[in-house]
C-alpha cells in the first residue's frame, strides 16, 4: 500500500487557501469600484430641496 503525501495535500490546501482569498479580493476590489462609480443619495438634489434660495437668509414668512 502508498504512503500518503502529507506535504502534497497541505500545498493542495494552501493553494486553494490562497486562490479564495485573491478571489475575496478581487469582490472587495470591483464592491469598491461599483460604490465609486455610483455614489448613494448623498449630494443629489431633490424636488424638497430648495435650490434657488441661498442658505444664509432666512425663508419669507
Amino acid at each position: 500500500m502508498a504512503k500518503p503525501n502529507y506535504s502534497f495535500a497541505k500545498r493542495q490546501r494552501d493553494l486553494a487557501k490562497e486562490q479564495k482569498k485573491e478571489e475575496k479580493l478581487q469582490r472587495k476590489k470591483a464592491t469598491a469600484e461599483e460604490a465609486a462609480l455610483n455614489p448613494d443619495d448623498e449630494g443629489e438634489v431633490t424636488a424638497d430641496d430648495d435650490v434657488d434660495a441661498p442658505k444664509d437668509q432666512a425663508p419669507d414668512a
